[in-house]
């Protein structure tokens, strides 16, 4: 089996590191792709935010295409990846960025000690899904209406269960666009911009 990938960009000394968490199948055995849809769409999210100051980004890409339950072989990655972060930026506050199955991946790992808030873009909840391990945290969760990959219904109901639990809960919808979030990229990038910027700030006023 492959081995994760974690790529690092901009400050290698921030004040917030974001880890930005791709998509995938339900199932899937085979390796993950340098130049995979799922993975390149997050790559511009990467570059965007690591212009930002005080700002660190790594980008993940998981050893495997699926979430392979029970296994959750994304899950392991991520708490894999959280831990070479915290190793190399001891202290700092992380933000989780996530699409799809990667926003599913972000709500899983929030429980990590530095993790301090949530960006969830199209993401892939079911019923079941905790959001205890969110307690405390800022929760982020943008959805198009037109989403017809992932239920937009889901991110609503996931997002009512969290506000049970944090009171830092944000949902938008995005209308005219689909899963792929190519039709107003600009809209999306300026939704995760300023959510992020936010957390960096908050991170300086403690």
């Amino acid at each position: 089996m492959s081995r994760p990938h974690l790529r690092q960009l901009g400050s290698r000394t921030p004040r917030a590191v974001v880890l930005v968490l791709h998509g995938g199948r339900e199932v899937g055995e085979g390796p993950v792709p340098a130049l995979g849809l799922a993975y390149l769409r997050m790559v511009p999210f990467a570059h965007d935010l690591a212009r930002q100051r005080d700002l660190a980004v790594f980008l993940l890409r998981y050893r495997v295409r699926g979430w392979n339950a029970p296994r959750l072989d994304p899950v392991q990655d991520a708490r894999r990846a959280l831990e070479e972060i915290r190793r190399r930026h001891p202290g700092v506050p992380i933000v989780l960025l996530g699409h799809s199955m990667g926003g599913r991946v972000a709500f899983h790992v929030a429980d990590d000690p530095a993790v301090t808030a949530v960006c969830a873009l199209a993401p892939w909840c079911t019923p079941t899904d905790p959001v205890g391990q969110l307690a405390g945290r800022s929760v982020f969760i943008a959805h198009a209406k037109q989403d017809r990959v992932t239920d937009p219904r889901a991110s609503l109901d996931y997002a009512r269960r969290a506000e049970q639990v944090t009171e830092r809960v944000d949902l938008r919808w995005v209308d005219g666009e689909t899963h792929a979030l190519l039709r107003k990229p600009r809209i999306w990038h300026d939704l995760v911009r300023r959510f992020v910027v936010d957390q960096v700030e908050r991170s300086r006023e403690a």
